[in-house]
């Protein structure tokens, strides 16, 4: 098995040093999704400037939360789920929403449940979507422009969750009782 070697700010290549202390001054250290990033300094910066985009759409942070869960679950990412669990909760999201996201159940929020939905099959259906659901996702209160946002943050999550996927990232420390595996039923 190949093995990923996860940088720091100080040993990663010349091009990454930049966007990894820039990472490591955000979050006051470089976790290791970016860690392992580093290899590709042209994929850390992607990631981090879809990451910075996302972050400034017009969907609320706990709406960005759902649409990374989401795509988290539906790729099936345990390195992710559990850091945008940590995220969420941080967030101060809804403890039901949060635990629904992680089980891939519906969610007591209508409309949140509208945009988990649509993330959803924006993410299985790879952007195929039918003009019903992009129909039913502005009927729930959203807008083309959130139709649009949506693809922005699950083209983020692509990034990071193949990333983990490929290089087995360990979780970090602040993950800690946040692990997660996919259910059984939704495997």
């Amino acid at each position: 098995m190949t093995q990923f070697t996860a940088y720091t700010a100080d040993t990663a290549p010349e091009a990454a040093r930049p966007t990894l202390g820039a990472v490591k001054s955000a979050f006051g250290f470089v976790p290791n999704l970016q860690a392992h990033m580093a290899e590709s300094p042209e994929l850390l910066a992607g990631y981090s400037a879809l990451w910075d985009l996302f972050s400034k759409s017009t969907l609320t942070p706990h709406e960005q939360q759902v649409v990374y869960l989401t795509s988290n679950f539906e790729n099936d990412c345990h390195y992710c789920m559990a850091g945008h669990t940590t995220l969420a909760k941080m967030q101060k999201m809804d403890a039901g929403v949060i635990q629904a996201l992680r089980a891939g159940t519906p969610l007591p929020d209508a409309k949140l449940e509208a945009l988990h939905v649509f993330a959803s099959l924006v993410v299985r259906n790879r952007g195929w979507m039918s003009d019903a659901d992009v129909d039913a996702f502005i009927a729930a209160g959203y807008t083309r422009r959130n139709v649009l946002e949506v693809v922005l943050g699950v083209a983020t999550k692509v990034m990071s969750n193949y990333t983990n996927h490929i290089v087995h990232t360990p979780l970090d420390a602040f993950m800690q009782g946040n692990e997660w595996r996919k259910p059984a039923a939704a495997a």
